[in-house]
């Protein structure tokens, strides 16, 4: 299973969270959507083809749920995403995203195998993790 980084997020943590991940052996990769797909790649054009890959998303940007077209693209896709809500509009330092990203990443990954898609997930500052 792939997991996708957002553009939002730097691509580091992307490259960092696989290398953890790897001597686990269960298959997981973790991808950043700018280093796949190009930066500025548009959601329309990433969505349908992470859709296909079966992958699972992370990201700040809660206007792909919000947005109708966007909504509709990733459950037609059916795109999983984890929405990572940030504490003000100034979102999260670098090391804040890492820390809450860690802290639920063995939740992300049971979440993501066992839940039926599309689905989506809002991650809240304060430890929740709550399917919208």
């Amino acid at each position: 299973m792939n997991i996708y980084i957002d553009e939002n997020l730097p691509p580091q943590l992307a490259k960092g969270i696989n290398i953890l991940e790897q001597p686990n052996g269960d298959g997981i990769k973790v991808l950043s959507i700018k280093e796949t797909f190009g930066e500025g790649s548009l959601d329309e054009d990433w969505i349908p083809k992470i859709g296909k890959l079966r992958g699972i998303v992370i990201t700040q940007d809660f206007n792909i749920h919000r947005t109708r077209s966007q909504n509709e693209l990733y459950m037609k896709n059916n795109l999983g995403i984890f929405f990572f809500k940030p504490p003000s509009r100034k979102g999260f330092t670098y090391w804040e995203m890492v820390e809450h990203i860690i802290k639920r990443w063995t939740e992300i990954k049971k979440l993501s195998k066992k839940t039926r898609r599309p689905f989506a997930f809002r991650c809240s500052v304060k430890g929740r993790i709550q399917k919208i």
